[in-house]
């Protein structure tokens, strides 16, 4: 099983809303480098349109993770593609794949935020077939040095090569999804591996949904082997469970509360974020051993799982912080991990 982390590049910690962006991008570079050095396996990176986050471009932070990292896959997490241009994130990533020889990664999805649409001239109301489209674009793409292709948001294509190709051949493109079962059979029906956000409730209520993947998967005449689930949670790891839940829920709670002001949701509370670190809530929240026993106890509840992807800087940690976080994942969590998944 594979153990990663995941960022949305916040651009202030909990000493300041206001850090130099040049600072926390430098600062993210550095915590890619330290996951590469002790083991990790994968780092992403979301992408975002907003004044909060500094990744709207994850291809060129990896990029700069890439020049300095040796054996750590570097993915998205999520690319929006259905704000993008099919054939240039499928450029960059590529590029991303040579500059890192082949450890390039993507993980696709539709995003749980909107303002990518107006910034870039789409229609809301198209939300549903613009991601479609474009992800069968993209996967022609992937399979086609040339492409013929047409549809009803984008020029055509009459043959012509997209280039650079890839080291990977094919590039892995993952199907980053929430809670929706007809994402979960798309995911299936192409075959493509799983990459599920789970940042509330209980992660075990996921598992007829992951089924439905699996089922999807099964019908369309996919190998077992090939139907790869990976799960995003929230998440952070402390020398105690005390200290790691103390340091990330101030961080938490003005997140979340900020985001529910503009969804209507009820401000978050310590009690409900202390339940959801409980042996089935998704937060993967406390000390080295107590957090590798919850995967490997989510990772059964579902039936299997390849990957779990931490966001911590979610809640805004300091820098030194998350450094010392990302050292204990590597250190203590992945291999506690792997050792009960190797017996």
């Amino acid at each position: 099983m594979q153990v990663g982390i995941d960022s949305f590049a916040a651009a202030h910690d909990d000493a300041s809303r206001a850090i130099s962006a040049s600072d926390r991008l430098r600062n993210l570079v550095e915590e890619i480098e330290h996951a590469d050095q002790v083991g990790l396996d994968s780092f992403g990176i979301g992408e975002h349109h907003r004044s909060e986050f500094l990744d709207s471009a994850p291809a060129v932070i990896l990029a700069a993770g890439a020049a300095r990292t040796h054996r750590i896959r570097l993915t998205s997490a999520v690319a929006v593609l259905s704000a993008a241009d099919p054939v240039r994130v499928f450029q960059q990533f590529a590029t991303l794949d040579l500059l890192s020889q082949g450890r390039a990664e993507m993980v696709v999805g539709r995003g749980s935020f909107i303002e990518a649409f107006p910034l870039f001239g789409l229609r809301l109301e198209d939300y549903d077939s613009l991601f479609a489209e474009k992800l069968d674009l993209l996967l022609r793409i992937r399979d086609h040095e040339f492409v013929h292709w047409s549809g009803k948001h984008r020029a055509a294509l009459t043959g012509q090569g997209v280039y650079p190709r890839p080291v990977q051949n094919p590039l892995p493109i993952w199907l980053g999804v929430g809670g929706t079962p007809g994402s979960f059979i798309r995911a299936g029906d192409l075959g493509l591996p799983l990459m599920v956000a789970i940042i509330g409730g209980e992660t075990r209520r996921f598992r007829p949904l992951i089924d439905l993947y699996r089922e999807a998967g099964a019908r369309a005449g996919h190998p077992a082997e090939r139907l790869t689930v990976g799960v995003h949670s929230l998440g952070y790891v402390a020398a105690t469970t005390q200290q790691a839940a103390d340091e990330f829920f101030p961080g938490y709670a003005r997140a979340i509360g900020d985001i529910g002001k503009e969804r209507g949701w009820a401000p978050p509370t310590r009690a409900a974020f202390d339940a959801q670190r409980g042996p089935h809530g998704a937060l993967l929240i406390g000390n080295p051993d107590e957090v590798a026993e919850k995967i490997l106890r989510h990772s059964e509840a579902l039936g299997g799982v390849s990957r779990f992807t931490f966001q911590m800087n979610a809640s805004s940690l300091p820098h030194a912080k998350l450094m010392r976080a990302i050292e204990l994942l590597g250190d203590r969590v992945a291999p506690a991990v792997r050792e009960q998944v190797a017996v």
